[in-house]
């Protein structure tokens, strides 16, 4: 798994011989690594993950549990693609990026064969560790030069150490040291800003649009509500009038069966009474 970590950094020797049929391409005031066969021998290494990740708790070294020779392996890639030619004394160029599966190294060296390189993960940016071996050529060149000429293996890590691990913490955060690094952390910090607002608005939206069906459901029950109410004020209205009607046909009809019999009889009184009165006055006639 890739990562953004600065793992080591590690110094060559670059001992270049002339390939068959040369010439004197080799000749002059340096040396033409990029046509040379070189034959790189290992000044010093720091190995910067063992520093943090055993401070960490972890197993620590480059490669984790597993115990594998990451500056031979440097070796060879060195020793296979040199660094390009660099003409000018005192200065480090000619830089190359090899990357595996999981990490990277960049190297470049001077016209007299001082070589660094550094290791680090794929994500870590290329052009910081091309600064940082920048940087830290004039300080390690000033002070290891001449031992570098004629040192054997591995002679100079203690001696260099403090130096390559003052570089090495110091370019451990690349977003500290390089500005595009930053620049880009604060771009990648805006865009998970912006993706969180996103989601919230889109949460929002979401809420919004659920009380807006819920209004809307809300409504279409009212109106529903409504609509039965009319329809059944309207049936309690029949309903009354009809008991109105029924009310007033039973009053009529009680008022009929009782008037009707009680208005006969006065009829029947009356007519009586007239008789008996011309009777009377038939009587007295006589």
């Amino acid at each position: 798994m890739s990562d953004n970590k600065l793992r080591c950094a590690l110094v060559y020797r670059l001992d270049g011989s002339a390939p068959s049929g040369g010439g004197d391409d080799a000749a002059g005031d340096g040396i033409a690594l990029s046509n040379l066969s070189s034959s790189v021998t290992l000044l010093a290494k720091y190995d910067h993950a063992h520093e943090y990740e055993a401070h960490a708790g972890s197993s620590g070294g480059l490669y984790g549990d597993k115990e594998k020779n990451y500056a031979e392996a440097v070796a060879m890639v060195v020793g296979g693609d040199p660094p390009g030619g660099v003409a000018e004394e005192g200065t480090i160029g000619g830089f190359k990026v090899v990357q595996s599966d999981m990490h990277q190294v960049v190297y470049g060296a001077d016209s007299e064969g001082l070589c660094l390189a550094v290791i680090t993960g794929l994500k870590y940016p290329s052009r910081t560790a091309v600064q940082m071996l920048a940087e830290l050529y004039p300080s390690y060149s000033e002070q290891f030069a001449l031992q570098a000429k004629s040192a054997t293996t591995n002679a100079l890590s203690k001696k260099s150490k403090s130096l390559l691990k003052e570089h090495c913490a110091k370019y451990d955060d690349s977003s500290k040291v390089d500005k595009a690094s930053a620049l880009n952390t604060k771009i990648d910090e805006v865009k998970v800003q912006m993706q969180d607002n996103i989601a919230s608005m889109l949460k929002n939206t979401e809420q919004a649009e659920s009380l807006a069906e819920r209004s809307n459901q809300l409504n279409e029950q009212a109106n529903v509500f409504q609509k039965k109410s009319k329809d059944l004020r309207k049936q309690m209205r029949c309903k009354n009038i009809k008991m109105t009607a029924i009310l007033v046909t039973l009053v009529v009809g009680i008022l009929v069966i009782v008037l009707v019999p009680l208005i006969m009889r006065a009829k029947k009184a009356a007519s009586g009474g007239r008789m008996l009165r011309g009777a009377v006055e038939a009587l007295f006639l006589e």
